[in-house]
């Protein structure tokens, strides 16, 4: 049964009503996916979060979620006025409290509308990036999950000099946990940058 909850029985013969512990599970995963990947539009939200239903119900998901103040959105004036989310500084730090990010943090969020407006390009091909890494996991039965994807990891590598990839990928090779593990640092290159500074970009 589903619904606000559940009656059950207990050694005393008492009647309890059990909290139905799947409640609002698809909205803390569309915000947990927004916090890590800091972009994504509507339709990269629905293919991540509930690709089996229709994309009204991510729709109507997302409108929630910004009612709460914990996502905004800015409207592309191309593209048919495309719709791209990202978290408010009250959804990263409602979700950073969330066993599942804590220990996944990421190093700076968009500030706000004209940050991610500013970034759109190059963040959404970052999002594209990871979900095409998602998309080849399903089809081959492997393990890829959307909290798998982490944007900007700061990765030290001595003498002061650090890496901060656009992503560090997780990525498990069959679907039990004899599989191969394997970490990815991912550099998505948009031909944005001079040869002579692309060049000069630290190994990683």
């Amino acid at each position: 049964m589903r619904g606000a909850g559940q009656a059950g029985a207990v050694p005393d013969g008492k009647r309890v009503v059990m909290i139905d512990v799947d409640a609002g599970g698809r909205d803390r995963l569309a915000l947990a996916v927004l916090v890590q990947y800091r972009m994504a539009t509507t339709e990269q939200m629905h293919w991540v979060i509930a690709p089996g239903v229709r994309i009204e119900q991510t729709r109507r998901r997302l409108a929630r979620l910004r009612e709460e103040g914990l996502v905004e959105r800015i409207t592309l004036p191309q593209a048919g006025r495309r719709r791209v989310w990202f978290p408010t500084a009250y959804g990263v730090k409602v979700a950073c409290g969330w066993p599942e990010l804590r220990e996944r943090r990421p190093s700076r969020t968009a500030s706000g509308p004209t940050a991610v407006r500013l970034a759109v390009g190059h963040g959404l091909t970052v999002t594209e990036t990871g979900l095409a890494f998602l998309h080849d996991a399903r089809r081959r039965g492997d393990v890829c999950r959307p909290l798998d994807w982490m944007t900007e990891v700061h990765h030290s590598i001595g003498n002061g000099h650090a890496v901060i990839p656009d992503a560090l990928l997780y990525y498990r090779h069959g679907p039990s946990s004899d599989g191969s593990m394997l970490r990815a640092l991912v550099g998505v290159d948009r031909a944005t940058m001079g040869p002579e500074l692309l060049a000069a970009q630290p190994p990683g």
